[in-house]
């Protein structure tokens, strides 16, 4: 009976060859969801944040590039101008503010990672207030799920500025993410195909490596920045509404009510040549964008097209190539805190081509305190003594860590000088020049090192 059977089958089969095909057809099998893939991924810290780059933003869309951005914040910190929210609420308004700036370019793609606003100017406070380990899990994710050619951020360092620690922490941890999406052993759960039906853990996203990633500063000088990377200019007009991209961006701005509700009813009452005087002023977007070209894994010139030299393609997962510690006499002093960080932050992401001030720089609100942290390194094999004295414009005081400290054999300790600052006359303007400070440590006699930071005292500032 079942050589019978088996006997019908294959004559079925003959008299119909499109069953025998239809058996073999494969199976597609899912890929990634085309819908969230983009050209470029901006990241930064704050709603509203996003009109460092809008400009150029609306220059890619018209182009033909598709867009998402991210907020490492909802911004809850920030002031209301426009209703009585404040806090959490407040975080949830300025969202849909964010939500509704980008609609206006036709970006619709927004994620929010949820970390805290930080009020200061110390990116390591940043990081911790955020959860630097969840926020950038969150962010790989989101860079493997939109798999964009070009992360645009701002620039990681210290510089006398706005230089807040959250658009520094954006650029850091956008920074680290283009290190790590294409990394399989990074948060390698995300990457893990799926066991069963509904898989509630894995995600099954791929491996993604960004080709390029630019910054822009969070910096007050400009001369540092030029011939690091492309210039494009705010005038130019959009192919698509015949406008110039300031004016763009300046419609995109009018949702942040909340942080600007008396300057965008200012500007309300002004005609087009009023507007564009203002808003490419100093202080404004003057007339070009400045980039700065930090990794292309893709070559191209490095003032020319953000996307000179890409191609749709994906490419292989690249390692950054860390530079070689610097070599250090037995006993130094220096410079701690976000300074010493980001030489360590450069050099372990292949960053040394970074533009940094050198000496270190700061603004502080006035009257106020300077800290300088410092790392005492002893790598001898005997306890060391070592004596801090600070040299100080007229009228600044020490008031802590100077004099003889003694610092264990085989260690490096952590110190710290702080100093008084006088407070800015009345008729001052809001900002004086920068001055020098010098922290000079001895050690038996010997120099072992003059740590000098540039301080620019302010009327107002953020925290140090």
């Amino acid at each position: 009976m079942q050589r019978i059977a088996m006997q019908l089958i294959f004559a079925l089969i003959l008299l119909c060859p499109g069953l025998a095909s239809a058996a073999q057809e494969p199976k597609a099998l899912p890929l990634p969801d085309g819908r969230y893939k983009v050209d470029i991924l901006l990241v930064v810290a704050h709603p509203d944040d996003e009109g460092a780059a809008t400009p150029y933003l609306a220059r890619a869309l018209d182009e033909g590039k598709r867009v998402a951005v991210v907020f490492g914040t909802h911004g809850s910190s920030g002031a209301n101008e426009a209703g009585a929210e404040q806090a959490a609420a407040l975080g949830d308004v300025r969202e849909i503010e964010a939500r509704n700036a980008l609609a206006t370019l036709g970006i619709t793609n927004v994620w929010f990672l949820g970390g805290k606003d930080t009020a200061s100017q110390n990116v390591l406070q940043s990081l911790a207030n955020w959860g630097h380990g969840s926020s950038l899990e969150q962010l790989v994710r989101i860079v493997r799920l939109t798999r964009p050619e070009v992360i645009l951020t701002f620039l990681p360092g210290t510089f006398i500025g706005e230089d807040h620690g959250d658009h520094q922490a954006s650029g850091l941890l956008a920074t680290e993410a283009f290190d790590l999406a294409g990394d399989p052993t990074a948060f390698p759960e995300q990457v893990a195909g799926p066991m069963k039906r509904l898989e509630p853990y894995l995600e099954n996203l791929r491996p993604w490596q960004i080709k390029k990633i630019y910054y822009f500063a969070d910096a007050d000088r400009e001369d540092i920045f030029r011939g690091k990377g492309p210039r494009y200019s705010v005038k130019d007009l959009s192919k698509s509404t015949k406008q110039p991209y300031w004016r763009m961006a300046l419609d995109s701005f009018r949702s942040h009510q909340t942080q600007a509700k008396s300057f965008l009813d200012t500007i309300a009452a002004m005609d087009e040549a009023q507007l564009e005087k203002l808003v490419t002023a100093d202080g404004g977007w003057t007339d070009e964008l400045q980039f700065v070209l930090g990794k292309s894994l893709v070559g191209g010139s490095v003032t020319g097209d953000i996307f000179d030299g890409v191609t749709p393609a994906a490419i292989s997962f690249a390692r950054p190539e860390v530079s070689v510690e610097p070599a250090r006499p037995e006993l130094s002093v220096e410079l701690a805190g976000p300074w010493s960080f980001y030489g360590e932050f450069r050099r372990a992401h292949g960053l040394t081509n970074l533009p940094h001030p050198e000496p270190p720089e700061i603004a502080l609100q006035a009257p106020g305190t300077l800290v300088i942290p410092l790392w005492i390194r002893n790598r001898t094999a005997k306890a060391q003594e070592v004596t801090l004295t600070v040299s100080l414009p007229a009228g600044w005081t020490a008031q802590y860590g100077t004099g003889k400290f003694s610092v264990a054999a085989k260690q490096v300790a952590a110190s710290r000088i702080e100093i008084n600052l006088p407070a800015l006359a009345e008729n001052a303007p809001r900002k004086s020049e920068a001055q020098e400070v010098t922290v000079h440590a001895e050690s038996n006699g010997q120099n072992v090192g003059d740590l000098k930071l540039r301080v620019e005292l302010r009327k107002r500032a953020l925290p140090q």
